[in-house]
């Protein structure tokens, strides 16, 4: 219990820092709603000029884009984005930060299993997690309400909301296997914003190939696929559960027997 309050200590101020910029995000892409509506017409001429190509790749499409879900799903691009950054900085820290601040060994002197410590260590990542997505689904909610002029489909809104916390919970097990794996990480950022945007690019390069899609997590949950079926494709929410549980596994088994050096 003592490691878990201290570790969400430790996450309190990133925690809060990263749940009021995905609010941000979401209140100015939505700002633009009202006038993106008016202007749909000349919008959708100059996007009709555009390889169809292109619209798939940055998740464009226009049977959809000139709604306010339609908006706030390609605003989710970016929000997943950054909340896939806030999941990695977490998960890559939580080991790799005992190693880098020099307190792996007196961290393990204390009279608890290493399984109890990982354990209270990714406790603490998925509450930190868990208020960032509460937070942020009660802000959303509150902005696209002053935004739209029609209601929309509330079903549909909360399923591609808690897209940004499925691909989290991908990233921060990425992360946490990464974070036992490597001996030591001197920058967490650099690792994090090089998987994350590595994954990102992927993504765009796999965009109209199903099989292709399997390899970029933020392409598991399709926005335009949860908008027409109001629901979430079976094959990639499998793959990102599969993901999660061997990344999750395999962090317990290396860090059970990990050698642990000394300052």
């Amino acid at each position: 219990m003592n490691i878990l309050l201290h570790e969400l200590r430790a996450y309190r101020k990133s925690t809060i820092i990263w749940t009021v910029s995905l609010i941000a995000i979401t209140a100015l892409f939505m700002s633009f709603y009202p006038s993106f509506e008016k202007e749909s017409e000349g919008f959708r001429n100059i996007l009709e000029g555009y390889p169809a190509a292109f619209r798939d790749a940055l998740g464009i499409n226009l049977d959809t884009f000139f709604s306010v879900l339609g908006l706030y799903s390609y605003g989710l691009t970016y929000i997943t984005m950054c909340g896939a950054i806030q999941a990695m900085n977490i998960g890559a820290s939580i080991v790799s930060k005992e190693t880098r601040e020099k307190t792996a060994d007196f961290l393990l002197t204390k009279p608890v299993t290493r399984t109890t410590i990982l354990t209270s260590k990714l406790l603490a990542a998925l509450i930190s997690i868990l208020i960032t997505n509460g937070i942020y689904l009660a802000a959303s909610t509150l902005v696209m309400n002053q935004v739209k002029s029609a209601d929309f489909n509330s079903k549909i809104f909360i399923l591609l909301s808690l897209t940004l916390l499925l691909i989290q919970l991908v990233f921060l097990a990425i992360g946490i296997i990464i974070s036992v794996l490597v001996p030591k990480i001197k920058s967490v950022l650099t690792v994090s914003l090089g998987t994350v945007f590595g994954f990102y690019f992927l993504g765009i390069f796999s965009a109209g190939d199903e099989v292709k899609r399997y390899i970029s997590p933020f392409k598991y949950f399709e926005t335009t696929y949860i908008m027409e079926n109001s629901g979430y494709e079976a094959s990639f929410l499998i793959a990102g559960a599969i993901i999660i549980i061997l990344a999750i596994t395999a962090s317990y088994m290396v860090y059970i027997k990990k050698d642990i050096h000394s300052v």
